[in-house]
């Protein structure tokens, strides 16, 4: 468990001095920060190659938390994340609380209750939800594992997580889904 303490530890301070963090999630690795922070997100869109408009996932520790950074969510949401095994993402309608750059245009956002132990550890820890988007330059292939992440994001972090990285098994993304009129609409499989 060192690397595992040590991992949160570090983290926790990278993140709260608005820095970024290379780090295991619930599904694949990602590029992580403080989603109250803009300027920390400016930092993923640049280190990333990516432009403003595409938004970024956040994480946060369970259902509680998302009622501080989404304007009413509708419990039938948390009713269907609980019957789903796979990591689901969930789109929310008016998100506050959040930099604006997590915002899409409409005013949405995506949010995950993560359950991974290390992310949930992370994010309590920290206080805060934390970005999470998959570690690759825009317009490359996710990285499956650790082993895949590139030389350019490994070095374009403040911390990378020594946590995890020696697993083989190749992870997927998140489903995404939103809630829409009373039915879940599925995005992403």
């Amino acid at each position: 468990m060192k690397n595992f303490d040590y991992s949160i530890l570090r983290s926790v301070e990278v993140l709260r001095s608005g820095g970024l963090i290379l780090y295991p999630t619930d599904t694949i690795w990602g590029i992580g920060c403080d989603a109250t922070n803009e300027e920390a997100i400016k930092k993923i869109y640049r280190l990333k190659k990516r432009t403003g408009e595409k938004s970024m996932i956040i994480l946060v520790a369970d259902e509680k938390e998302v009622s501080r950074y989404v304007e009413d969510p509708n419990q039938e949401i948390f009713e269907f994340l609980n019957t789903v095994s796979k990591p689901t993402t969930v789109i929310y309608k008016k998100a506050k609380n959040l930099a604006r750059p997590l915002q899409g245009l409409d005013g949405t956002v995506a949010v995950r209750i993560c359950k991974d132990e290390f992310c949930n550890k992370l994010i309590r820890e920290f206080g805060k939800p934390v970005v999470s988007t998959s570690a690759n330059i825009s317009g490359e292939r996710s990285p499956l594992n650790f082993k895949h992440i590139s030389e350019a994001i490994k070095k374009g972090v403040d911390f990378t997580v020594t946590y995890r990285q020696d697993e083989e098994k190749d992870a997927s993304p998140s489903s995404v889904v939103k809630w829409e009129n009373g039915k879940i609409i599925v995005i992403r499989p």
